[in-house]
Protein backbone atom coordinates (compact mmCIF):
# COMPACT_ATOMS: atom_id res chain seq x y z
CA UNK A 1 0.00 0.00 0.00
CA UNK A 2 0.88 3.94 -0.81
CA UNK A 3 0.47 4.66 2.75
CA UNK A 4 2.84 2.17 4.42
CA UNK A 5 5.27 3.40 1.94
CA UNK A 6 5.39 7.16 2.27
CA UNK A 7 3.94 7.44 6.00
CA UNK A 8 6.45 9.24 7.98
CA UNK A 9 5.95 9.21 11.59
CA UNK A 10 7.71 12.31 12.50
CA UNK A 11 5.99 14.39 9.67
CA UNK A 12 2.52 12.98 10.97
CA UNK A 13 3.15 14.31 14.19
CA UNK A 14 4.19 17.25 13.38
CA UNK A 15 0.68 17.75 11.29
CA UNK A 16 -0.84 16.49 14.93
CA UNK A 17 0.65 19.35 16.67
CA UNK A 18 0.10 22.21 14.08
CA UNK A 19 -3.65 20.66 13.80
CA UNK A 20 -4.05 20.26 17.74
CA UNK A 21 -3.07 23.74 18.32
CA UNK A 22 -4.76 25.14 15.74
CA UNK A 23 -7.69 23.50 17.44
CA UNK A 24 -6.77 24.93 20.80
CA UNK A 25 -6.16 28.45 19.50
CA UNK A 26 -9.43 28.32 17.70
CA UNK A 27 -11.47 27.39 20.53
CA UNK A 28 -10.49 30.26 23.05
CA UNK A 29 -11.22 32.86 20.18
CA UNK A 30 -14.32 31.08 19.44
CA UNK A 31 -15.34 31.16 22.87
CA UNK A 32 -15.27 34.78 23.43
CA UNK A 33 -17.46 35.10 19.91
CA UNK A 34 -20.17 32.05 21.51
CA UNK A 35 -20.29 34.22 24.81
CA UNK A 36 -21.30 37.02 23.45
CA UNK A 37 -23.47 35.25 20.80
CA UNK A 38 -22.06 36.41 17.60
CA UNK A 39 -22.70 35.01 14.09
CA UNK A 40 -19.30 33.10 13.81
CA UNK A 41 -19.11 31.46 17.22
CA UNK A 42 -17.09 28.24 18.39
CA UNK A 43 -17.45 26.15 15.91
CA UNK A 44 -16.88 28.15 13.20
CA UNK A 45 -13.82 29.77 14.73
CA UNK A 46 -12.38 26.35 15.63
CA UNK A 47 -13.47 24.78 11.82
CA UNK A 48 -11.65 27.96 10.42
CA UNK A 49 -8.49 27.53 11.97
CA UNK A 50 -7.82 24.47 11.84
CA UNK A 51 -8.76 24.64 8.03
CA UNK A 52 -6.46 27.21 7.49
CA UNK A 53 -3.77 24.54 9.35
CA UNK A 54 -4.44 21.88 6.98
CA UNK A 55 -4.30 23.34 3.72
CA UNK A 56 -0.62 24.86 5.07
CA UNK A 57 0.47 21.91 6.80
CA UNK A 58 -0.70 19.87 3.80
CA UNK A 59 1.24 22.64 1.02
CA UNK A 60 4.23 22.67 3.45
CA UNK A 61 4.61 18.86 3.21
CA UNK A 62 3.78 18.08 -0.35
CA UNK A 63 6.06 21.29 -1.67
CA UNK A 64 7.77 23.04 0.70
CA UNK A 65 7.51 26.59 1.91
CA UNK A 66 6.99 28.24 -1.24
CA UNK A 67 3.83 26.16 -2.37
CA UNK A 68 2.71 27.40 1.42
CA UNK A 69 3.24 30.80 1.02
CA UNK A 70 0.54 29.97 -2.10
CA UNK A 71 -2.03 27.97 -0.29
CA UNK A 72 -1.78 30.77 2.55
CA UNK A 73 -2.16 33.53 0.10
CA UNK A 74 -5.77 31.84 -1.37
CA UNK A 75 -6.49 30.57 2.21
CA UNK A 76 -6.97 34.63 2.81
CA UNK A 77 -9.13 34.96 -0.02
CA UNK A 78 -11.23 32.00 0.64
CA UNK A 79 -11.96 32.98 4.60
CA UNK A 80 -12.63 36.71 2.94
CA UNK A 81 -15.61 35.17 1.14
CA UNK A 82 -16.68 33.31 4.26
CA UNK A 83 -16.29 36.42 6.43
CA UNK A 84 -18.49 37.94 3.93
CA UNK A 85 -21.66 35.78 4.77
CA UNK A 86 -21.71 36.87 8.49
CA UNK A 87 -21.70 40.43 7.74
CA UNK A 88 -25.49 42.06 7.68
CA UNK A 89 -27.22 45.37 6.46
CA UNK A 90 -30.07 47.11 8.82
CA UNK A 91 -30.73 49.81 7.48
CA UNK A 92 -27.98 52.24 8.17
CA UNK A 93 -26.19 50.02 10.60
CA UNK A 94 -23.82 47.49 9.39
CA UNK A 95 -23.68 44.40 11.89
CA UNK A 96 -20.90 41.44 11.68
CA UNK A 97 -17.70 43.51 10.68
CA UNK A 98 -15.78 42.40 13.97
CA UNK A 99 -17.07 39.00 13.79
CA UNK A 100 -15.74 38.77 9.84
CA UNK A 101 -12.66 40.34 10.98
CA UNK A 102 -12.21 37.82 14.15
CA UNK A 103 -12.68 35.12 11.93
CA UNK A 104 -10.38 36.00 9.17
CA UNK A 105 -7.44 36.34 11.71
CA UNK A 106 -8.74 33.10 13.30
CA UNK A 107 -7.18 31.97 9.15
CA UNK A 108 -4.27 33.62 10.55
CA UNK A 109 -3.55 31.82 13.71
CA UNK A 110 -4.45 28.40 11.69
CA UNK A 111 -2.31 29.19 8.80
CA UNK A 112 0.89 29.98 11.54
CA UNK A 113 0.55 26.68 13.20
CA UNK A 114 0.14 25.14 9.67
CA UNK A 115 3.64 25.96 9.18
CA UNK A 116 5.35 25.47 12.33
CA UNK A 117 4.93 28.72 13.62
CA UNK A 118 3.43 28.34 17.04
CA UNK A 119 4.76 31.23 19.22
CA UNK A 120 3.51 33.68 16.61
CA UNK A 121 -0.32 31.63 16.33
CA UNK A 122 -0.32 32.12 20.34
CA UNK A 123 0.65 35.73 19.84
CA UNK A 124 -1.98 36.26 17.30
CA UNK A 125 -4.71 34.34 19.27
CA UNK A 126 -3.58 36.76 22.41
CA UNK A 127 -3.93 39.88 20.23
CA UNK A 128 -7.07 38.91 19.05
CA UNK A 129 -8.62 37.93 22.20
CA UNK A 130 -7.42 40.69 24.32
CA UNK A 131 -8.90 43.44 21.27
CA UNK A 132 -12.65 42.00 21.23
CA UNK A 133 -12.38 41.83 25.01
CA UNK A 134 -10.41 44.60 26.67
CA UNK A 135 -10.66 47.45 23.81
CA UNK A 136 -14.72 47.05 24.22
CA UNK A 137 -15.18 49.48 27.49
CA UNK A 138 -12.14 51.61 24.92
CA UNK A 139 -14.67 51.68 22.40
CA UNK A 140 -17.44 52.12 24.33
CA UNK A 141 -15.91 55.08 26.05
CA UNK A 142 -15.48 56.98 22.81
CA UNK A 143 -19.02 56.17 21.31
CA UNK A 144 -19.98 58.15 24.45
CA UNK A 145 -18.06 61.13 23.83
CA UNK A 146 -19.72 64.01 22.01
CA UNK A 147 -19.99 64.24 18.06
CA UNK A 148 -18.12 67.41 16.89
CA UNK A 149 -19.93 67.52 13.48
CA UNK A 150 -17.56 70.08 12.34
CA UNK A 151 -14.70 67.84 12.00
CA UNK A 152 -16.49 64.07 12.20
CA UNK A 153 -16.89 62.52 8.66
CA UNK A 154 -20.63 62.81 8.06
CA UNK A 155 -22.98 63.70 4.74
CA UNK A 156 -25.62 66.39 5.35
CA UNK A 157 -28.92 66.51 3.70
CA UNK A 158 -31.66 69.61 3.42
CA UNK A 159 -34.82 68.46 3.31
CA UNK A 160 -37.98 70.52 2.17
CA UNK A 161 -41.43 69.74 2.38
CA UNK A 162 -43.15 72.38 -0.59
CA UNK A 163 -46.42 72.63 -2.41
CA UNK A 164 -45.83 70.45 -5.86
CA UNK A 165 -46.78 73.46 -7.98
CA UNK A 166 -44.19 75.07 -6.62
CA UNK A 167 -41.54 72.21 -6.60
CA UNK A 168 -39.33 73.72 -9.70
CA UNK A 169 -39.05 77.16 -7.93
CA UNK A 170 -38.15 75.96 -4.57
CA UNK A 171 -35.70 73.56 -5.89
CA UNK A 172 -34.07 76.92 -7.44
CA UNK A 173 -33.96 78.34 -4.61
CA UNK A 174 -32.79 75.55 -2.40
CA UNK A 175 -29.53 75.21 -4.31
CA UNK A 176 -29.28 78.97 -4.18
CA UNK A 177 -29.94 79.85 -0.59
CA UNK A 178 -27.34 76.42 0.67
CA UNK A 179 -24.55 77.99 -1.89
CA UNK A 180 -25.02 81.48 -0.73
CA UNK A 181 -23.94 79.82 2.70
CA UNK A 182 -21.03 78.07 1.22
CA UNK A 183 -22.76 74.87 1.30
CA UNK A 184 -22.15 73.54 -1.92
CA UNK A 185 -25.07 70.85 -3.27
CA UNK A 186 -24.33 67.37 -4.97
CA UNK A 187 -27.46 66.82 -5.57
CA UNK A 188 -31.15 66.96 -5.19
CA UNK A 189 -33.26 64.46 -5.14
CA UNK A 190 -37.66 64.72 -5.70
CA UNK A 191 -39.51 62.68 -3.68
CA UNK A 192 -43.60 61.83 -3.04
CA UNK A 193 -45.42 63.69 -0.36
CA UNK A 194 -48.42 63.53 1.69
CA UNK A 195 -51.41 65.81 0.19
CA UNK A 196 -50.38 67.05 -2.94
CA UNK A 197 -46.67 67.37 -1.77
CA UNK A 198 -42.99 66.83 -2.53
CA UNK A 199 -39.78 66.43 -0.86
CA UNK A 200 -36.99 67.97 -2.15
CA UNK A 201 -33.47 66.43 -0.88
CA UNK A 202 -30.54 68.26 -1.28
CA UNK A 203 -27.43 66.75 -0.48
CA UNK A 204 -24.77 68.64 0.69
CA UNK A 205 -21.00 68.23 -0.86
CA UNK A 206 -18.53 66.79 2.03
CA UNK A 207 -17.89 69.63 4.14
CA UNK A 208 -17.30 71.19 7.46
CA UNK A 209 -20.88 72.58 8.70
CA UNK A 210 -21.55 74.97 11.54
CA UNK A 211 -24.81 73.81 12.28
CA UNK A 212 -26.24 76.67 14.18
CA UNK A 213 -25.27 78.20 11.26
CA UNK A 214 -27.22 75.30 8.53
CA UNK A 215 -30.20 75.53 11.50
CA UNK A 216 -30.27 79.36 10.43
CA UNK A 217 -30.55 78.43 6.92
CA UNK A 218 -33.27 75.99 7.48
CA UNK A 219 -35.05 78.28 9.18
CA UNK A 220 -34.97 80.89 6.53
CA UNK A 221 -36.18 78.26 3.67
CA UNK A 222 -38.89 77.62 5.42
CA UNK A 223 -40.20 81.01 5.11
CA UNK A 224 -40.58 80.45 1.92
CA UNK A 225 -43.98 80.77 0.49
CA UNK A 226 -44.76 76.93 -0.79
CA UNK A 227 -42.81 75.22 1.87
CA UNK A 228 -44.25 73.22 5.02
CA UNK A 229 -41.65 71.88 6.49
CA UNK A 230 -37.75 72.18 6.20
CA UNK A 231 -35.12 69.79 8.46
CA UNK A 232 -31.33 68.56 8.09
CA UNK A 233 -30.16 65.62 9.01
CA UNK A 234 -26.59 64.36 9.47
CA UNK A 235 -25.29 60.36 9.04
CA UNK A 236 -22.14 59.27 10.07
CA UNK A 237 -20.22 57.80 7.71
CA UNK A 238 -19.08 54.05 6.91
Amino acid sequence: MRFIATFDAASFLDTVVSLAAAFILGTFIGAERQYRQRTAGLRTNVLGAVGAAAFADLASRIGGPTDAMRVVANVITGVGFLGAGVIMKEGLNVRGLNTAATLWCSAAVGSCAGTDMLAEAMLITFIIIAGNTVLRPVARAIDRLPLDERTSEVSYEVRLTVDTPALSALRDRLIEALEESRYPVGDVEEQPGPDYTAVLVAKLVSTAVDPAELDGVVERLEQLPGVRHATWESTTEE
